[in-house]
Formats: structure tokens, C-alpha cells, sequence
């Protein structure tokens, strides 16, 4: 019973550190930010790419905000990440506390 606890206390840990880091989270968007060299243009246009039910959907960056706006992808791909990382681990809890019943309950079988 007591290595149970300490693995919930573990994952607890874990997903409490994982969810501070979810309130540093700074501004983000969801999409890639691709760069576009028109062989008439010496510069590079931007857009913003991202699906909307299904759909690709392309949005034009203006040259002095791309560096500001791959910033915030790379914070949705973080912020994604760190999500998946939270759900890994409260559906761990969720695993260990169904196995610690069910230990429990196999025990007081046998005591009976």
C-alpha cells in the first residue's frame, strides 16, 4: 500500500509542476508560420496557416510581426506538449487509484 501512495504522490508531483508551467504560458496561436519567396519580390511574404473545421485556412503576416507571431506558435506547441504531459499523468492516477481498489478489495475477500 505504501509504494501505491508514493507513486500517486509522485504523479501528483509531477502533474502540479506541469501545471505551474501551464500558467507561464504567454501569448500563442494555433498554426505554422511559413515563409513565401515570390521569384518577383527580393523579401519574404509570411502567412499563417491553420485548419478551421477541416478546412486550411491561410492568413497574411505583416514582415515586422513574424518574428513576434513564430514566438507564438512555438508557445502553442509548447502548451500542447504540456497538456499531453498533464493528461499522461492524471490518467496514471486515474489507473493507480482503480488497481489500489481493487487490491483492497482482494484483500478483504481473503480476510473474509
Amino acid at each position: 500500500m505504501k509504494t501505491t501512495k508514493a507513486i500517486k504522490n509522485r504523479l501528483e508531483q509531477k502533474r502540479a509542476a506541469q501545471l505551474k508551467q501551464l500558467a507561464g504560458i504567454g501569448p500563442f496561436v494555433e498554426g505554422s508560420l511559413v515563409g513565401v519567396q515570390h521569384p518577383t519580390c527580393k523579401h519574404v511574404a509570411w502567412r499563417l496557416t491553420f485548419k478551421v473545421k477541416g478546412k486550411t485556412r491561410t492568413v497574411y503576416v505583416p514582415v515586422d510581426m513574424a518574428q513576434e507571431i513564430k514566438a507564438w506558435t512555438r508557445e502553442y506547441r509548447r502548451l500542447k506538449t504540456l497538456i499531453r504531459k498533464v493528461t499522461r499523468n492524471s490518467l496514471a492516477l486515474i489507473h493507480g487509484h482503480v488497481a489500489a481498489r481493487r487490491a483492497v478489495s482482494r484483500a478483504q475477500r481473503r480476510n473474509i
